[in-house]
C-alpha cells in the first residue's frame, strides 16, 4: 500500500505558534518530532495520522516543502523509479525505516518512507 503520510511546509519561526493554532482548528494536535529533527520541526497529527510538518525556515520557499508518501515496497518502488530514469537519494532513517529522496519531473521533493512513525 502506498499513501500520503505528511505534508512538509517550510515555515517562519515567528509564524509555527500561529501555524499550530491554524492546524489545531483543523483538527491536527502537536505530536513530537524524533530528536534529530526537534531543532528544525514542529509536528501535528490528525486522528487519522496524517501529519503535517513545519520546517522552521528564515525565509519560507516553495522548493523547501516535500510530500512524504509510504510505499510499504520500498525496495521494489525505489527500482521502479530507477529504471524510470529518476534516482534517489538515501536519507537517514529515524524511525528505523529506510528513506530516500527523489524528485518529480517538475522538480518536486519527493520522500519516500519504508514505513511511517509509530502513531502517538
Amino acid at each position: 500500500m502506498t499513501g500520503i503520510h505528511h505534508v512538509a511546509l517550510p515555515t517562519r519561526r515567528a509564524d509555527v505558534e500561529a501555524e499550530v493554532a491554524f492546524w489545531a482548528l483543523l483538527g491536527f494536535s502537536p505530536v513530537e518530532p524524533p530528536p534529530s529533527l526537534r531543532e528544525r520541526a514542529t509536528w501535528v497529527q490528525a486522528p487519522d495520522g496524517t501529519q503535517i510538518h513545519l520546517l522552521s525556515a528564515d525565509e519560507a520557499t516553495a522548493r523547501s516543502g516535500h510530500v512524504a508518501i509510504v510505499a510499504r515496497t520500498f525496495d521494489a518502488t525505489l527500482a521502479a523509479l530507477s529504471a524510470a530514469g529518476h534516482p534517489t537519494q538515501p536519507r537517514t532513517p529515524h524511525w528505523g525505516a529506510p528513506r530516500a529522496y527523489v524528485n518529480s519531473p517538475s522538480g518536486h521533493l519527493i520522500e519516500l518512507m519504508a514505513a511511517p512513525p509509530e502513531a502517538t
